[in-house]
């Protein structure tokens, strides 16, 4: 990969190499090579400019987490060495929960849950990112509801003019990668399947997903078969039922020893106006940035993975509604 390492024998294994170096191999300093001086970072709860903040951030999961894992389960890409390439990296970590920190006193309680990161990197280096853990599966797993804790954060932050604001088009950072994926076959189909869900043709689950399809959705929900990946669109969408739906970015690949797959990063934008998943309507202004994997098979679309953050959206609503 021209102006990589060579120590990498293709874009996954950069992706999958320097999470591991920096995290589990405590090589916290290397953020300074592989991460852009004035990199972007933006995250469902925060957008942070510059690798000095990431490399803070890093040390105090740490602190928190200091067992923590991050098994990657898929680089989805797109894109050249040249021009810069983006990655869709998918990944699952365990952690216990042993230092005090953002999440409160120490627990000791052992958590799994998945993380979706996209990644555009050139020269050996990332510059531009967006993150998404599943964080409704971190506060559970502690003993939060995601509600509950955005309202112990806004307090914790020093209340609603002081508390970090949440990932919205009017905080949003603009970075050096303008690139929308590529036009492989996988990527199209999957932007269609989603697109009409969004539109409400729920038609497309049984039509387009295998019968015995597994989903995996924010909270660290496992799901199987049509009825799951029904009710985690319909909650959703039902929610925000005129809420704008955006892909931002697609990408299929067919790559050997792998099934055909594709990864989409998404926004819905528009007003808690409807029943669905978070509960009774508000009328708040609410952005969501969600992303998606899927797996394809000869029954159709079998695996699927979609990530955004409960407790940011619960941030934004009880940030309108003053329900503190």
């Amino acid at each position: 990969m021209k102006g990589f390492d060579p120590k990498f024998k293709d874009f996954p294994d950069y992706i999958i190499g320097i999470t591991k170096e920096i995290w589990e191999d405590r090589g916290i300093a290397t953020l300074h090579d592989y991460y852009a001086p004035d990199i972007v970072v933006r995250s469902p709860a925060s957008v942070v400019v510059g690798n000095k903040d990431v490399i803070g951030a890093t040390m105090a999961t740490l602190a928190e987490f200091p067992d923590r894992t991050l098994l990657g389960e898929d680089v989805i890409w797109s894109g050249t060495p040249e021009e810069g390439m983006l990655s869709s990296h998918r990944l699952f970590s365990t952690a216990t929960h042993l230092g005090d920190g953002v999440y409160g006193k120490a627990t000791g309680n052992k958590l799994a849950y998945r993380i979706i990161a996209d990644c555009h990197a050139i020269n050996n280096q990332i510059n531009d990112e967006w993150l998404i853990r599943d964080q409704g599966a971190i506060v559970r797993q502690m003993g939060w509801e995601p509600k509950d804790y955005a309202r112990y954060l806004i307090v914790r932050e020093g209340g609603p003019e002081q508390c970090v604001q949440p990932l919205t088009p009017a905080n949003d950072k603009p970075g050096p990668y303008k690139g929308t994926g590529n036009d492989n076959e996988w990527g199209q189909k999957y932007a269609d399947i989603v697109t009409r869900i969004m539109n409400a043709d729920m038609t497309a689950i049984e039509s387009e997903y295998d019968r015995a399809v597994q989903s995996e959705y924010p909270g660290g929900a496992t799901g199987h078969s049509w009825g799951p990946v029904d009710r985690f669109w319909m909650g959703l969408r039902a929610s925000f039922p005129n809420a704008t739906f955006t892909i931002h970015h697609q990408i299929g690949r067919d790559d050997p020893m792998m099934p055909p797959r594709a990864a989409l990063r998404w926004t819905l934008h528009g007003k808690h106006d409807g029943w669905g998943v978070f509960g009774v309507p508000t009328g708040a202004e609410v952005f969501v940035l969600g992303a998606s994997h899927a797996e394809f098979g000869p029954w159709g679309l079998r695996r699927e993975f979609t990530l955004f953050d409960e407790t940011a959206i619960w941030k934004q609503i009880l940030l309108q509604t003053g329900e503190l």
